[in-house]
Order: structure tokens, then sequence, then C-alpha cells
């Protein structure tokens, strides 16, 4: 199986699962996000208990250059990677109008624009040597608008739309790129979202771990496309595309709404 993955936002959350199900296979993992403490204690972990090697690279992947910074340490460390995995990303709820302009903006920057980067970094390096594996995470947030979200749903969109033109390109060339699209999943996500006290977290929610396996082994097989519960992907793929727009919103609008 390959052997190096490289894993953004792995700091916590299904990033911090996905480092540790490719460290039980067996794979080394290049660790990144903000928190050098918590990306040390995962190393520590997985190279204790697998066996593995564990690389850290503590840094802000939405700051200006972020992506590219992160590309050139790997490099600069004699560090090839056979997989990509973009997981890192934020929310934020709230009428768009009456959000800090900047925050929304730093949101693309990260789910985006660090994204895109990093896919055509080490895409292009992948596609050189024969071939590689991306998962980018997006969200079912991506099959809809989303109104007390604008631009996070927007931004998951747009990763899911990314995400199968690269692999429509790149799968003759042996570079396949998987979406992931979870539903909501108990993570920080909801408080650093400020989605606290809404249906969409208090209905509950999958673990991170769980998602952490789903989208990892759906990558592995090269799935295009990829929704974490049946029920779930019945409902974005089947249903909501056949309701009245204006009811999807309204439905959205109040599953986002604090109480």
């Amino acid at each position: 199986m390959p052997n190096t993955a490289l894993i953004t936002g792995a700091s916590s959350g299904i990033g911090m699962e996905f480092a540790r199900y490719h460290a039980a296979q067996g794979g080394d993992v290049i660790l990144t996000a903000r928190r050098k403490d918590a990306l040390e204690a995962l190393a520590s972990e997985v190279q204790t208990a697998h066996n593995v090697t564990a690389h850290v690279f503590a840094l802000d992947l939405g700051a200006e250059g972020g992506a590219q910074a992160l590309y050139d340490q790997v490099k600069a460390a004699g560090l090839g990677i056979d997989i990509l995995i973009n997981n890192a990303g934020f929310g934020g709820q709230g009428r768009f109008l009456e959000r800090d302009l900047d925050k929304d903006l730093a949101m693309i920057d990260l789910n985006v624009k660090a994204l895109v980067t990093l896919t055509h970094l080490f895409g292009t390096d992948m596609v050189a040597n024969g071939g590689g594996k991306i998962l980018n995470v997006a969200s079912t947030a991506g099959f809809m608008p989303g109104p007390l979200q604008a631009t996070y749903f927007a931004t998951k969109a747009f990763v899911k739309s990314f995400s199968q033109a690269i692999d429509q390109e790149n799968r003759e060339r042996g570079l396949t790129c998987t979406a992931l699209c979870p539903g909501y999943v108990k993570t920080e996500f909801a408080d650093v979202s400020g989605l606290t006290g809404t249906d969409l977290v208090s209905s509950g929610g999958a673990t991170p771990d769980t998602v952490a396996r789903h989208g990892y082994d759906a990558m592995m097989r090269g799935d295009l496309v990829t929704v974490n519960e049946a029920k779930l992907s019945l409902a974005v793929n089947w249903i909501i595309p056949l309701m009245p727009r204006r009811m999807v919103l309204k439905m959205v609008q109040r599953m986002q709404t604090k109480k």
C-alpha cells in the first residue's frame, strides 16, 4: 500500500483519526496544523503504537503563503508523499452581512485556497512519480446552499466540484481524487463555528473515527464522492435535489438557527 500520507488539520477531530487509521495500516504520516503540542503528542502516539515514522510541521495553512510554505518544508526535509488528505477547514454561523468579513475571507483562504494550492503542488509531484491518492474533505453542505453558513456551504460545494474534476483529469495518469462529504460530526467544529444550540448539533452526529475510516477506505478504492451514512446519501443525492429550492433554504436555515 502507499506508505506516506500528509494530513492537514491533524491536531484534532477527523484529521487526528485519519492519522491514527493510516498509521494502523503501517503507513508513515506527515502531520500539519497550527497546534504544535497536539501534533507532537499525536506523532508520539502513532509512532509508539504502530512503529511508523511521523513528521510534524506546525503552521497556519490559511495564512498568506501558508500552503506553499508547507510544501517547501516537506520538500526541504527530503520527504515525498503518496497520499494527500486535505482535511483542514472551519465554518462560522450567522447572517453573512452581520459577520466579520475578514473571518469569511479567512475561511475561503483555508477551505479553498490552501486546498487548491496543496492539490496542485503535491498532485504534480504524484503524477510525476507515477500516481497517488488525494482525499479532500468536503461536506453534505456542499450539496445545497447554506443560509446562516453561506460561505462555509459554498466552500464545500467548491471542494466537491473541484475534486471530481481533478480525478477525471488525472485518473489515467495514476492519480485519483475523492471527495468525502460527511454530515455533522462530533468534533470541535460546532464550538469553533458557533453552532452549539442549533438543531444541527442537537440531533447528534457521527464520530470522527467512523468518518475517517469511511473516507480513507473510499479513497483507497478510488471512489469519486462518498457520504458517510446511507440515509444522508439518499437525502442529498435523490431527495433534496427534487425539493423546491425555497423549501430547502428554509429547512437549512432552521437547522442552523440557535434556539
